[in-house]
């Protein structure tokens, strides 16, 4: 059995990665969702093991020195990481694993493990990316400046990735990430076994 797809979503702060995670994974209930670990508070009704495995700054760090995180950054103070265990097991069942990563997050994560697939969301624009901040109801006017300012310099970044796609609409988004996931499951790469196979007969 190979090992299903890592697919690795990223893009500003209030972009939507969440909700359309949220969505593939109602299109496709096979598909993991590998939950990051933060040291920041959970916001509203946010459950540990659920949004996030909430810790504190001295249990992240000490994750990290245990070799349990793939990757981490800091975010307006707060650290995101990977843990390791969870989504090698759910990707050597075979399951293809969504992770919802910081833009260093992701290109951190492409370099530990060649064959993830990356994919920037990016908003329809900035106004509506401030919109959809502001709509969220958690953040103060400054932090919401602060975020828009590293927005800016994260989309930047989309270059590096290997595909970009543009959330007008949570559904519209999805179904573009499913095409992208169907189409990698189709390289050679992935499908070098099916050969083999047939050639041996």
């Amino acid at each position: 059995m190979s090992n299903g797809l890592i697919i690795s979503i990223s893009g500003p702060s209030g972009v939507g990665k969440g909700t359309v995670i949220e969505k593939l994974r109602e299109m496709f209930p096979d598909c993991a969702h590998s939950v990051s670990v933060t040291s920041r508070p959970p916001r509203g009704s946010e459950q540990d093991g659920v949004e996030y495995y909430f810790r504190t700054k001295e249990e992240f760090e000490e994750l990290i020195s245990k070799g349990e995180i793939i990757e981490y950054d800091q975010y307006v103070g707060n650290y995101y990481g990977t843990p390791l265990t969870p989504l090698l097991k759910m990707s050597g069942e075979g399951r293809n694993v969504l992770l919802d990563l910081t833009v260093p997050g992701s290109l951190a994560l492409k370099e530990k493990f060649d064959d993830t697939v990356t994919i920037f969301l990016l908003p329809p624009s900035m106004e509506e990316l401030r919109t959809r901040l502001s709509g969220r109801g958690t953040e103060t006017e400054d932090l919401i400046e602060k975020r828009m300012a590293q927005a800016k310099g994260e989309i930047e970044k989309a270059v590096k990735f290997d595909y970009v796609v543009t959330n007008h609409e949570v559904e519209q988004a999805a179904q573009e990430i499913a095409s992208i996931m169907k189409a990698e499951n189709c390289r050679f790469k992935r499908s070098s076994d099916a050969v083999e196979t047939l050639l041996a007969q």
